[in-house]
């Protein structure tokens, strides 16, 4: 093949938000995620042209975690806005403790979350449970016995 390969490796996520301040309260004040807040309004955007408003999260590793409006979402990458689907992907966080997973999906329950699954042993060893953020985006919170902390 030509070209330069693409290296394994994930960078940036953007989740598509149906409200960009009700998605950056969720995950600032409710899961307890530092950020500068809603940052690129200067662009305004049009029709045909997306806006630049959007939320970013520094996360460890250098991953950055970007909220940005599902329709401007759309714009941005040509594509037509579909209907959210939450069944496609999930996020996943890991637990250094049992424990954090009960804690982490009540304080996501309290945020406003919708727990779909409470956490529970999973058949092939790992303690996990899932919720959906305000815009319906899956979370799965793991505490794996076989990841050393």
């Amino acid at each position: 093949m030509a070209g330069t390969p693409m290296r394994p490796v994930v960078s940036v996520i953007t989740l598509g938000v149906e409200d960009l301040e009700r998605a950056m309260v969720f995950y600032r004040d409710g899961l307890g995620w530092p950020t500068a807040g809603i940052v690129g309004t200067e662009f305004a955007g049009d029709e045909t042209h997306p806006s630049g408003a959007a939320v970013m999260f520094e996360l460890e590793g250098g991953l950055l975690l970007m909220l940005y409006p599902r329709a401007e979402l759309a714009k941005d990458a040509g594509e037509a806005l579909g209907r959210a689907s939450s069944n496609e992907f999930s996020l996943g966080y890991l637990t250094r403790h049992r424990d954090q997973v009960d804690a982490i999906i009540a304080r996501a329950r309290s945020a406003g979350a919708r727990v779909t699954d409470e956490p529970h042993e999973r058949p092939w060893g790992i303690y996990s449970g899932y919720f959906k953020d305000p815009d319906g985006h899956l979370w799965e919170i793991i505490w794996n016995p076989g990841v050393p902390e």
